[in-house]
């Protein structure tokens, strides 16, 4: 018997991807949640053998719940479901070690199909979203795509050279690279870039 859990937002989606997969012979949805957090406190709890995995979900998202799962050795396989063709999703999602990277609005069956290839170690892509993704790179490097992370957050120059340990001069230098790599006027727009892409 394969143990699912699920973590969606949307209620009404959640309840009826339960239902369905319950149908299926092989499967037992052991346990749900509608934020991220809520997520991660079950999945470390119950360790299922495969999370279906909302991206956007209140707290913490989908592929936060991932990369931390990752970190602290999981056993449990993750597949993401999105409604987004985000480059920058997949990256991060491939970096998360995923099993699976599934549009939502795939057939139920599909869907059953990808959680038992996953069980035999195979990893499942969406072949629309991989294609969106080798399209379009993410030209940041890790650094700068850091360094406007928390420039996103509405942090200074200096607040950022504190916190990663550099000097104001060379975070200035990041940004005004990072603008000129995303043809941003300033660092707000590059950040509305970066998040929009799903790079940061």
């Amino acid at each position: 018997m394969i143990r699912l859990f699920i973590a969606e937002d949307q209620r009404m989606l959640l309840s009826a991807l339960g239902s369905l997969l319950d149908l299926e012979e092989d499967m037992k949805v052991i346990g749900q949640a509608a934020n991220g957090e809520e997520a991660l406190a079950a999945i470390l709890k119950l360790e299922p053998d495969v999370c279906l995995m909302d991206i956007e979900m209140p707290v913490k998202s989908g592929l936060e719940v991932a990369e931390e799962l990752t970190k602290r050795g999981s056993k449990s396989k993750v597949i993401i479901l999105t409604t987004f063709a985000r480059p920058g999703y997949f990256e991060r999602a491939l970096k998360s070690n995923v099993h699976g990277y599934l549009l939502k609005d795939g057939e139920i069956d599909e869907l059953a199909d990808a959680i038992r290839k996953c069980m035999t170690g195979k990893r499942i892509f969406s072949p629309e979203l991989t294609f969106d993704a080798i399209r379009k790179a993410n030209p940041l490097s890790e650094r700068e795509q850091e360094i406007l992370r928390l420039a996103a957050l509405g942090k200074t120059t200096k607040e950022i050279a504190a916190e990663l340990f550099l000097s104001a001069g060379t975070v200035r230098n990041y940004i005004s690279e990072i603008m000129n790599k995303l043809g941003a006027k300033n660092r707000t727009e590059a950040a509305k870039v970066a998040e929009g892409e799903g790079w940061i």
